[in-house]
């Protein structure tokens, strides 16, 4: 008997024991059913017809796909199933032919609408011997021995491998997700990402590290912090890790630190430091840098400027320096050219 007989027989004998079965229960039923179904030889869906042609309960989608099946596979079900609704049962006869509608005949109950739609269809409930002997030969062959405890103890094994297995495949997927897959990561809004370069293209450092730290949630001293590395590295780390475009993220890096412009064969020290730079890691780093200045500022920030206009004192101006050469205030904030 090959596998896929025998974990369908398995599904259904397990489907069968379940006195009430869930409405989840039913769906997974469902889900299974039909690719082992069609996966297994025409004995194994013949057993399997015939086992479910007893059960009280058995989601329709499966009820209709095993009435459409073959004649020879489904003239049991279509005789001894309740399964089947009245709907079912009209459009069956009317899609799939006379050999089916004959079966339908056979049923112990019959509503009156189904009576008037078979009329209606012009039937002969006079079936001729030899399809009289079809559908006998296949409601007896479709009623096979149950399958033994060997059988269901190995079609429980290969259930379990396939589960262990679509388990490691589902773990390797998210393991090596898709380069461009950024769901549930921290991200630059274009609005943002356009606001970081204009600032930089002006070299207006304060109004930059302002929109940096609203773009990280976090303090305005973690983004001055991340500006004042000369070398650029936790810049363009911080940079990597939110997916800036490469072509924006090196020209930040250029504007505001005048030493990453010089190139080497063409390409400059702001695009090879950014190309070493490895995405997940740095938006790790970056997540650590964030976790860090949540505690650190916790309690709201202070904030002297607006302690000093309360006290009628002019406020000093912030100063963030980066390795551009000129500055000049501009409303209280140093500009850095």
């Amino acid at each position: 008997m090959r596998k896929k007989d025998v974990v369908l027989m398995a599904t259904v004998t397990s489907f069968e024991s379940l006195p009430h079965p869930s409405r989840s229960e039913l769906r997974q039923f469902a889900e299974l059913f039909a690719p082992l179904f069609s996966a297994s030889t025409e004995q194994a869906r013949r057993d399997a017809v015939a086992a479910l042609s007893q059960c009280e309960t058995i989601p329709p989608a499966v009820a209709f796909f095993i009435a459409s099946q073959p004649i020879s596979i489904s003239a049991p079900f279509l005789i001894g199933s309740n399964c089947l609704s009245d709907d079912a049962l009209i459009a069956i006869a009317r899609t799939q032919g006379e050999a089916h509608a004959r079966a339908i005949v056979r049923r112990e109950a019959l509503s009156p609408t189904v009576i008037d739609a078979l009329v209606g269809l012009r039937h002969d409930r006079t079936m001729r011997r030899e399809e009289v002997i079809e559908i006998e030969e296949a409601v007896e062959e479709a009623f096979p021995l149950a399958p033994t405890q060997a059988m269901i103890d190995e079609a429980e094994r290969l259930a379990r491998e396939d589960m262990l297995r679509s388990r490691i495949k589902s773990l390797a997927g998210h393991i090596d997700r898709p380069a461009d897959d950024r769901l549930g990561l921290r991200n630059l809004s274009p609005i943002q990402e356009a606001l970081l370069v204009r600032f930089a293209r002006n070299r207006e450092t304060g109004l930059f590290a302002t929109t940096l730290a609203d773009t990280l949630s976090a303090s305005h001293w973690l983004s001055e912090r991340i500006l004042l590395d000369i070398s650029g590295q936790q810049l363009a780390t911080t940079l990597k890790g939110l997916a800036m475009h490469p072509d924006d993220a090196v020209f930040v890096l250029e504007r505001l630190y005048d030493h990453l412009r010089a190139e080497t064969k063409g390409v400059s020290r702001a695009e090879i430091l950014f190309a070493q730079l490895d995405e997940d890691e740095c938006g790790k780093r970056v997540e650590a840098w964030r976790r860090a200045d949540s505690y650190t500022y916790a309690q709201p920030q202070h904030q002297p400027a607006a302690e000093a206009a309360q006290n009628g004192q002019p406020a000093s101006p912030r100063v963030i320096r980066t390795t551009a050469s000129a500055r000049r205030p501009v409303q209280g904030i140093y500009r850095v050219r």
